[in-house]
């Protein structure tokens, strides 16, 4: 799948990159234990960190990061970010601009004090035919102040412009600094081919498997990692900082 980054000749030098998603897991992920004390179990179990179904969807994709250090105090988001003159005028020069509470009328996201961030991109981005760009928050990141709205775009019709990324703000109490290179988006390619469902009752040898399976999982550490897990194919990386990763 191969997936095209445009932007202004200006910015080419000074934009954060969209990055595998395997290259941008959290540092609470890396320093988290492998095991903790169970009080029901009265036992040390094993923490998500040790589940691959948790890790690789948080390493699916890639993410769209923010283009510079963001503000935030006294319920005001500011940033100072001195672009150069750009070749497009129409192109937004901030990294955060916003929707108002109105436009989510209806909706679980709608509080009347609850500010409708919308994360500009720099980044135009062409998929190839036949595939959208799906668009959610950073998987399992709760420790953001802000929850992005899952969206998808026909990423290769809709290719000139940037997507805008709305989410909704909801740590109201939160005050510091969002850095520089903060996920703000992660998103991977879908393909927009309808689905065929169908649904059958297990055959004899169905169930034989299902028994089978079912009781290696139980008795075999690690058996869906070492024997039913997929490898996943590394990206081609152009021009992203290397950094360490999590292996389930």
């Amino acid at each position: 799948m191969r997936i095209i980054f445009r932007c202004d000749p200006a910015l080419i030098d000074r934009l954060e990159r969209p990055a595998p998603a395997r290259m941008m897991l959290p540092d609470w992920l890396r320093s988290m234990p492998s095991d903790a004390f169970s009080h029901v179990h009265d036992a040390d179990v094993r923490t998500v960190k040790q589940c691959p179904p948790f890790v690789d969807a948080m390493a699916h994709g890639f993410v769209v990061t923010l283009p510079c250090d963001v503000t935030v105090g006294q319920g005001r988001l500011s940033w100072d970010w001195d672009l150069p003159p750009l070749s497009v005028d129409s192109h937004p020069r901030s990294p955060i601009s916003f929707h108002v509470p109105a436009q989510v009328t209806g909706t679980p996201f709608h509080r009347g004090d609850r500010a409708i961030v919308k994360f500009n991109s720099f980044w135009t981005i062409e998929l190839e035919p036949g595939y959208s760009l799906f668009a959610t928050h950073p998987v399992n990141r709760d420790d953001l102040p802000f929850r992005l709205l899952t969206g998808m775009v026909d990423s290769d019709r809709f290719t000139d412009v940037g997507i805008l990324f709305p989410a909704v703000w909801v740590a109201q109490d939160f005050e510091g600094v969002l850095p520089k290179g903060t996920p703000v988006a992660q998103c991977f390619p879908v393909s927009r081919a309808p689905l065929d469902l169908a649904f059958e009752a297990f055959s004899p040898d169905d169930s034989r498997r299902y028994d089978r399976t079912a009781r290696m999982l139980m008795s075999t550490k690690g058996l869906y990692r070492k024997s039913l897990r997929a490898k996943r194919p590394r990206s081609s990386d152009k021009g992203v900082p290397q950094s360490g990763e999590i292996e389930p």
